[in-house]
């Protein structure tokens, strides 16, 4: 039998228009694209640098964004650090006027720590956002910060500069909500659908030992490929694809029938399982934890405004009490001069050794320390607290430099409104966040061990493949392929030359018709059993996961043991602050008294110098004691507040304001200046 070899310069040409056609949608590509790299080069260097602020939608939208806005990120803007009007608006004369609501209004709208706690939200929804693609949620951290630490104060006690610790439940601690990794979403399912596209082209020459099948010794292929495939996942737990498959041939086989030919394929296939990932509720389990993740973020958020607002109201009230201390101090001061002056007076006339100068002069100085160490306290605590109302600190020169003066007074009511213990625990019970917020924890459990225990069931997979194919082409005319194709049933005796059936001869409309006429298709029903005969990791899965529960169960009881505990010692502090601050009355008034009776024993020669600067350290003693009651009252008010998760509310807190950065409150007016000063 004869061979025949292709002839070299038909491929070439068929080669060069290939490469031709390529040239040729390159060409277009560069040409529709929006500015080369060397324009936007020389416009950058030739203007102003170019605004390069992120923002959320593009500038200036192109013809194709409408295509491309799915595959574009969404910047986040860069953090504000500038703080609103209202702290400007309490500025005067390098002084800084707060009332207690304009501090709780101030650290609401500028506390870092709750412009934080502000990304929760838009990650929650992204979160949300990823569960109904079907990917596996992140979670949302769960952890707060309790604020900042009032300046240590020599004269008053760690139990009123601290801050309220009412958070052992597990608020302020690391950790987040929701489910991670392939528990959080159906094994391999995407929600989205996908469109894969697949083209190819494909040169091949190889030598053939068999000429039966080809007619010839060198075979010759080019093959063109342009598959597409639709997939998407389903709530149920099916998965479903259309795949539409073409492929372009030309060969030098002389006994092909036609060459060139187009062989083409509709495929759909749906596999639903039956037992193991089956369901809605399996399979969308991810989403109603994102769901609830939501409201986790929410409840974080309001812990940690509770947490602020907390924190700088113990702040303000401490910065308040440093400054009467400050008062007791100078008050003690001007007490030691004057009976530094009295001694003076009375040596010089001989009635009194000098020996009582010296120790005069001694208290003098030991009362400048302590009224130095104060004034340090207060400039301390004023940097905490203004830090603390501050997006940036005190790198503000105006606001760094300023004094803060507080405009409301510590009042202490003469009797304590009581409440029963009960409605206290019961109000704490319903309104404290960190409770609702582990509540939620276990629904997000008892949602994972659904999946957990669907996991155990075998896996029995239906599955349906439809399948529609199409072949078309022309007759083959490469060069001694006349005579060499069998006859066809159709081709007459008298027909000499190729011949084929004459329904595949036709373009791609041929396939097409062929395709949709569903002239050859094909019909896959069926299942697939895959049963684990031990399934110990199953096992011990579900075990972890319902220990694991009941641990959580066990840790939201511990919290409302907690709650209880914390109710009653926040209400047997008040009490006793309480008490503490009558008995510290009382006993300044009394050494109030004594001081004055010694002044005059003194006075008149029946008593010493040393009588009345023991008098003096006993009055200034019990003026320190009675500003640290003050103190321990206001602390054990906000730490039952604290408690029973009523900050906000007692303080006339919108949770929303608190959102949104930006108190609709207007700001106290500033204290009217008398005209001498």
């Amino acid at each position: 039998m004869e061979t025949f070899a292709p002839e070299p310069s038909y491929f070439n040409e068929h080669l060069m228009k290939q490469f031709q056609s390529l040239v040729a949608v390159l060409c277009v590509l560069l040409v529709s694209a929006p500015g080369t790299y060397a324009q936007q080069k020389d416009t950058q260097q030739g203007t102003s640098q170019r605004d390069t602020t992120p923002r959320l939608e593009m500038e200036r939208p192109h013809w194709y964004s409408p295509l491309v806005q799915k595959y574009e990120p969404k910047i986040v803007p860069p953090v504000n650090v500038s703080n609103t009007g209202r702290i400007e608006s309490l500025l005067r004369a390098g002084q800084l006027y707060l009332s207690l609501q304009d501090t709780i209004a101030l650290a609401v709208e500028n506390n870092v720590d709750v412009e934080v706690q502000r990304y929760q939200f838009p990650l929650a929804q992204a979160d949300l956002l990823r569960a109904r693609a079907g990917s596996a949620i992140r979670g949302i951290s769960t952890s707060t910060s309790a604020g900042s630490a009032s300046a240590a104060s020599p004269s008053l006690t760690s139990s009123t500069t601290g801050t309220s610790n009412f958070t052992s439940g597990g608020t302020t601690g690391g950790g987040t909500s929701g489910l991670s990794g392939s528990g959080a979403a159906g094994a391999g399912l995407s929600f989205d659908p996908a469109l894969t596209g697949t083209l190819q082209w494909g040169h091949q020459s190889s030598p053939s030992q068999n000429t039966i099948t080809t007619g010839t010794t060198a075979q010759i292929l080019t093959n063109k490929l342009a598959n597409f495939s639709l997939s998407q996942g389903f709530l149920t737990g099916a998965t479903a694809s259309l795949s539409y498959n073409n492929s372009l041939s030309f060969s030098n086989a002389i006994l092909n029938n036609y060459n060139p030919f187009t062989v083409s394929s509709l495929d759909l296939q749906i596999t639903q399982p039956l037992l193991q990932g089956f369901g809605i509720a399996i399979n969308n389990r991810a989403i109603r934890i994102a769901k609830n993740n939501l409201q986790v973020a929410d409840l974080v958020f309001q812990q940690q405004v509770i947490n602020t607002v907390a924190n700088v109201i113990q702040l303000y009230w401490n910065l308040v009490s440093f400054n009467e201390d400050v008062d007791v101090k100078t008050q003690a001061l001007a007490l030691a001069k004057k009976l530094y002056s009295d001694n003076q007076k009375q040596v010089e006339i001989g009635t009194l050794a000098p020996i009582e100068i010296v120790r005069a002069e001694a208290e003098v100085a030991s009362r400048e320390q302590d009224l130095l160490t104060a004034q340090t306290t207060v400039l301390q605590q004023e940097t905490i607290l203004k830090s603390a109302l501050s997006r940036n600190g005190v790198a503000s020169p105006a606001i760094a430099d300023a004094r803060i003066v507080p405009t409301d007074p510590i009042r202490i009511p003469e009797k304590e409104q009581v409440q029963p213990v009960q409605d206290l625990v019961e109000m704490a019970l319903s309104s404290r966040p960190d409770l609702a917020q582990s509540r939620i924890q276990i629904d997000n459990s008892k949602i994972s061990l659904t999946g957990t225990k669907n996991a155990m069931l075998p896996s029995i997979n239906a599955f349906a493949d439809l399948r529609n194919n199409a072949l078309a082409g022309q007759l083959n005319t490469v060069a001694g392929a006349n005579g060499l194709v069998p006859a066809h049933p159709f081709c007459g005796p008298t027909v000499t030359g190729p011949c084929a059936d004459p329904f595949f001869i036709g373009g791609y409309g041929t396939v097409l018709g062929q395709l949709f006429g569903r002239n050859f298709p094909n019909y896959t029903v069926g299942a697939q059993l895959v049963i684990p005969l031990r399934n110990r990791s199953a096992q011990a899965d579900v075990a972890t996961a319902q220990l694991n529960l009941r641990q959580n169960e066990l840790n939201v009881q511990k919290l409302i043991n907690q709650i209880r505990v914390d109710v009653q010692n926040a209400v047997i502090a008040v009490s006793q602050a309480q008490a503490r601050y009558q008995s510290a009355v009382k006993s300044r008034i009394l050494q109030e008294q004594t001081l004055d009776a010694e002044q005059k024993k003194y006075a008149l020669g029946s008593s010493t110098p040393f009588l009345v600067i023991q008098a003096q350290r006993d009055l200034a003693t019990a003026k320190e004691a009675e500003v640290q009651a003050q103190a321990a009252y206001i602390v054990s008010k906000v730490q039952l507040d604290q408690a029973t998760g009523q900050v906000l509310t007692h303080n006339n807190i919108e949770i929303e304001d608190a959102k949104r950065g930006q108190v609709s409150r207007p700001p106290s007016p500033l204290p009217v200046l008398e005209k001498n000063k």
